[in-house]
């Protein structure tokens, strides 16, 4: 899903971290192209909320949600924690 204003932001976080059906894990897509995980973005909700409105280009600007299928690698920029996936080789 494209976000394009702080509503489409907030209608994402309010549908939470993973995507129905079929309970698949969801993170955030910054217009630098680094990934949030949905408790980062909670936590800087307003500063997202800023940037999208502003067009920012400071890192906090997410273009996008998307679900995790398969890659293992896929880390949060903000907290460096691992975004779960839903698929893995492993």
């Amino acid at each position: 899903m494209n976000i394009e204003t702080p509503a489409d932001f907030g209608r994402a976080l309010r549908r939470g971290p993973f995507a129905w059906p079929g309970g698949y894990p969801l993170f955030f897509i910054c217009s630098d192209g680094e990934y949030l995980s949905f408790p980062a973005a909670r936590r800087h909700a307003r500063q997202i909320c800023d940037a999208i409105r502003e067009k920012s280009r400071d890192g906090w600007r997410v273009v996008a949600v998307d679900v995790n299928w398969e890659d293992v690698g896929c880390v949060c920029a903000h907290t460096g924690e691992m975004i779960p996936c839903a698929y893995t080789n492993e």
